[in-house]
C-alpha cells in the first residue's frame, strides 16, 4: 500500500506535471489563439498541454530515460522556457494583424473585438456572439442538456467505481495496453517494441494513450490514477461537444445528444478500464471543435454586425481570406494527430479532416494549410508510425502490398480471430438476423436505429450543409466560391470526417471478427463506430441551425440558433476568464481552486488504498487457472516471469515490479512467433533468466488437453510446480533447463 508520505508525493509530482503542462499550453494557445476564450480555449489549452506530455516522454523515452525524476525536470523546464520565451519570441516576429484565429484582415478586424461589448452587436439588436458579458440564466434547454451530461457521466462513474473494487479487467486492457504502459514504466524506454502475445501485430499500435497510465506510473510506482483516466477523458468529451455547438448556439444540444452517444453499452467498456477509444473520440471531437470555433470568430454567419467609431453599423466582415489562421490550423492539426497515435481506426478521419483543410481553403493558401496542419498532425501521431517504420520498413506493418508494391512486413499471421470487415457481411442476410442485429441492439441498446438514423442524418445535413442564405453575409465557402472558409465550410469538412470514422469501421478487419458467417467480435467492434455516433449527434444540432428553412419552433423553443451564451457552464465567471488567459489573477478564483485540489487529494488518498488492497485480489474475470496466477501473482515483487498467457497485466504484480515476458521468437521486420518446438522453448526460457514460468491457455477449450503442450516442456528437474489449475501451470525454475533432454 501507499504510505501517506509517498501518495502526497505523486499528488505532488502529477500536480506539478499538470500544472506546467498547462502554463505551457495557455501560453501556446494565447500566441496561437488570441481570440479564443471560455471554453473553446479550454480545450485549447489542454490539447497543448497533453501533447507536451506526449513529447517530453517519448523524447526521453526514445533515450530509454523516461524516468520519474527526470521526466518531472524536463516537463518544468519545457513549461518553464515556452511561458518565458514564447510571447518574447512572437513579438520579436511582429504580431500578425489580426492575431490568428481572427477572421479580417487589417486594424477594422482587430478593432472590432477591441470595441466594448455594449458597442457590439448582431442582427436585430442582439448581442455578438463573441462576448463574455453576463447572460440570461440558463434556458430549459440547457437544464436539461446539464442534466443529461450529468447522468452521463454517473453512468460512467458506476462503472470506475466497479473497476475500483477488482482492478482492470477488461481484455483489452489486460493484453496489451496495461501492459505497454508498465513496461514503458519498467523500462523508460518508448523506442523498442514492446512484445507481447502474438496477435494482431499488437505490439506496433500507437500508444498515446498508454503514454497516460505510464505517467500515473511513474507519480506512484502504482496503477492508481489507471482506473481514473478515462473518466476525465470522458469529461474531456462533454467539453468538447459543447464546444461543437457553440459557435451556433446549440451547445447544449450537442452536449446532450452526443452524452447520450457516449452512454451506448458499446462504450461501457471504456469506464475503469484502460481501453483508448474514449482518448482518440476526445482528441478527435476536439480537432473539429476548435477548427468549428475559430471559423466562427468574427464570422457573420448569422448577419452580425459592428459599430463604427461614429456609431453607425458597419458590415461585418468575412473570416481571414487566406482560411483558418496557422494557430487553427496547428492545433486543431494536433488534435487530428493526437487521434492517430492512439488508435489505428482513426487515422482515416485524420487524414481526411488534414487533406479537408487544404481542399477548403482558398486558392494559393491550399499548399500553406496542408503542410501547416498535415506537420502538426506528424507531431501528434507520427512518432509511433516513425517508430514501426524504423524497425520494420514500413509505417503499418498491417500490410504488405500496396497494390502491385511489395512492402517489408512481418511473415506471420495476424492470430487472434480470424479478420472479417463488415463489408463483407452487408449483403448477408442470415448473419445479419443472427449476429448483426442482435449485436447492435445489445451494442447501441433498443433505440440504435434512432442513435443510428440520427448521427447518420447529422453527418449527412453537416456535409450538405447551404451557404449562408442572402442577406446573411457572405459563406465565404471556399472553392468553387468566395476566397475565405466559412463555418458552412468547417461544417461540411466536420460531416465528411464522420463519415470516414464510419468508413473506418465499415471496412476494419476486426468489426466483424470471428470464423467465416460467425462474426462473434461484431458487438465487441461496435466500438470502432462510436466516433462517428458521437460525431454525428454533436453536429445534428448545428447543422440544423444553418438550415435555410423557416421552422417557429426551431428558435424559440429549441433554443437552436440564438448566439451561445458564455455563461451556460455555471463554472464562476472570475475562474473561466482565469483559465481562458483573460484578466488577471483573482484570489477568490484561485482560492477555490486550491480547495478542490484539496478536497481531491483528501478524498484521493483512501481510495487509493481501498483500489490496491482490492486489486486482483479474488480475480473471476478470466479462467480458473488463469485468474488463480493473478491472485497469486499480486502476492510477489521483483520477479521474472515467462508465460503464454495473452492476459499479462495482472502479473506484472501489486507495485509492478515482476519482469513480464511471452515466450516468443523474434523475426525479422519486427516479428515475433510463439517457438514451435521443445527445445527452442528451453533455451528462450534459458535465455531470459526466468525466475518463474506459467503455462497456459486463455480459456478452457472442450475437447482440448487440460493443459497446453508448453506444459511438458517446462516439466523437469530444475522446475518446480508451485500450483496446476485448468488450463494453468505455474512453475518455479532452480535452474536452467536442458534443451537436449526434451522427449516432445
Amino acid at each position: 500500500m501507499l504510505d501517506l508520505p509517498r501518495y502526497l508525493l505523486g499528488a505532488a509530482e502529477v500536480l506539478a506535471l499538470a500544472g506546467f503542462a498547462l502554463l505551457a499550453g495557455s501560453t501556446v494557445r494565447r500566441q496561437l489563439l488570441p481570440r479564443f476564450s471560455g471554453p473553446p480555449a479550454w480545450l485549447a489549452t489542454g490539447v497543448v498541454g497533453l501533447a507536451l506530455l506526449i513529447w517530453v516522454a517519448e523524447l526521453l523515452g526514445t533515450l530509454g530515460w523516461f524516468a520519474p525524476l527526470l521526466y518531472v525536470l524536463a516537463v518544468a523546464v519545457v513549461g518553464m522556457v515556452v511561458w518565458t520565451l514564447l510571447p518574447r519570441v512572437v513579438s520579436g516576429w511582429g504580431r500578425p494583424s489580426p492575431p490568428e484565429g481572427c477572421g479580417g484582415q487589417g486594424p477594422d478586424s482587430a478593432g472590432a473585438m477591441s470595441l466594448r461589448p455594449e458597442q457590439r452587436v448582431g442582427q436585430g439588436g442582439r448581442p455578438h456572439p463573441g462576448d463574455r458579458t453576463r447572460g440570461p440564466a440558463p434556458d430549459l434547454v440547457t437544464l436539461v442538456a446539464m442534466a443529461i451530461a450529468i447522468v452521463a457521466t454517473i453512468h460512467f462513474a458506476a462503472g470506475v467505481k466497479t473497476r475500483l473494487n477488482t482492478g482492470m479487467t477488461g481484455f483489452d486492457s489486460t493484453w496489451y495496453h496495461g501492459s505497454f504502459a508498465a513496461g514503458f514504466f519498467q523500462s523508460g524506454d518508448t523506442w523498442g517494441l514492446h512484445f507481447i502475445a502474438p496477435q494482431f501485430l499488437a505490439w506496433f499500435y500507437p500508444a498515446n494513450g498508454e503514454i497516460f497510465h505510464t505517467i500515473g506510473m511513474v507519480a506512484f510506482d502504482r496503477d492508481v490514477l489507471s482506473p481514473l483516466l478515462n473518466l476525465g477523458w470522458f469529461l474531456g468529451c462533454l467539453l468538447a461537444l459543447w464546444c461543437i455547438g457553440r459557435p451556433y448556439g446549440v451547445g447544449p444540444w450537442s452536449l446532450a445528444l452526443g452524452a447520450i452517444a457516449l452512454s451506448v453499452p458499446a462504450l461501457s467498456d471504456q469506464a475503469g478500464e484502460a481501453r483508448n477509444d474514449i482518448v482518440g473520440i476526445f482528441f478527435l471531437l476536439t480537432a473539429v471543435a476548435i477548427a468549428l470555433n475559430a471559423s466562427a470568430i468574427l464570422k457573420d454567419w448569422g448577419g452580425y454586425r459592428t459599430l463604427n467609431p461614429s456609431g453607425s453599423l458597419r458590415p461585418g466582415r468575412r473570416s481571414d481570406e487566406r482560411g483558418l489562421s496557422r494557430g487553427a490550423l496547428l492545433i486543431a492539426g494536433l488534435g487530428a494527430g493526437l487521434a492517430a497515435g492512439t488508435k489505428l481506426n482513426f487515422l482515416l478521419p485524420a487524414a481526411v479532416l488534414i487533406a479537408g483543410f487544404a481542399f477548403i481553403a482558398p486558392k494559393g493558401s491550399r499548399w500553406r494549410a496542408l503542410w501547416v496542419s498535415g506537420l502538426a498532425a506528424l507531431a501528434g501521431g507520427g512518432y509511433w508510425y516513425l517508430r514501426n517504420l524504423a524497425h520494420t520498413g514500413n509505417p503499418l506493418p498491417w500490410f504488405d502490398h500496396l497494390g502491385p508494391i511489395s512492402l517489408p512486413a512481418p511473415d506471420q499471421a495476424l492470430g487472434g480471430r480470424e479478420g472479417h470487415s463488415m463489408l463483407g457481411y452487408l449483403s448477408d442476410g442470415t448473419v445479419w438476423s443472427d449476429w448483426f442485429l442482435p449485436g447492435l441492439h445489445n451494442g447501441l441498446t433498443i433505440f440504435w436505429p434512432f442513435l443510428v438514423g440520427l448521427a447518420f442524418g447529422g453527418l449527412a445535413l453537416a456535409t450538405f450543409s447551404p451557404r449562408a442564405p442572402s442577406g446573411r453575409g457572405r459563406a465565404n465557402d471556399g472553392p468553387g466560391g468566395d476566397d475565405g472558409v466559412g463555418s458552412a465550410s468547417i461544417l461540411r469538412l466536420a460531416g465528411v470526417v464522420g463519415l470516414a470514422a464510419a468508413l473506418a469501421w465499415l471496412i476494419a478487419p476486426t468489426s466483424a471478427s470471428g470464423p467465416d458467417g460467425m462474426p462473434r467480435g461484431f458487438e465487441s467492434g461496435l466500438r470502432y463506430l462510436t466516433p462517428a455516433l458521437v460525431l454525428g449527434l454533436a453536429l445534428l444540432p448545428a447543422a440544423l441551425a444553418l438550415m435555410p428553412i423557416s421552422l417557429p419552433v426551431r428558435f424559440r423553443i429549441a433554443g437552436m440558433g440564438s448566439p451561445p451564451n458564455g455563461r451556460i457552464l455555471k463554472m464562476p465567471a472570475s475562474l473561466g476568464r482565469h483559465l481562458s488567459g483573460r484578466g488577471g489573477p483573482h484570489t477568490r478564483a484561485t482560492a477555490m481552486l486550491c480547495a478542490a485540489l484539496i478536497g481531491t487529494i483528501a478524498i484521493g488518498y483512501p481510495i487509493q488504498r481501498h483500489y490496491l488492497e482490492n486489486r486482483y485480489a479474488n480475480p473471476t474475470f478470466a479462467a480458473p487457472g488463469l485468474n488463480a496466477a493473478f491472485k497469486w501473482a499480486s502476492t510477489i515483487r521483483n520477479a521474472r516471469i515467462a508465460t503464454t498467457s495473452t492476459r499479462q497485466y495482472p502479473l506484472y504484480g501489486l507495485d509492478l515490479s515482476n519482469r513480464v515476458q511471452y515466450i516468443g521468437e523474434e523475426r525479422s521486420h519486427g516479428g515475433f512467433t510463439a517457438p514451435i518446438s521443445c527445445p527452442a522453448w528451453r533455451r528462450l526460457l534459458n535465455a531470459g533468466h526466468y525466475d518463474y514460468v506459467i503455462t497456459t491457455r486463455d480459456r478452457i477449450e472442450p475437447g482440448k488437453p487440460a493443459y497446453p503442450e508448453t506444459d511438458r516442456w517446462t516439466e523437469g528437474p530444475e522446475s518446480g510446480i508451485l500450483f496446476r489449475k485448468p488450463p494453468t501451470v505455474v512453475f518455479r525454475l532452480n535452474g536452467l533447463l536442458d534443451p537436449a533432454s526434451c522427449r516432445y
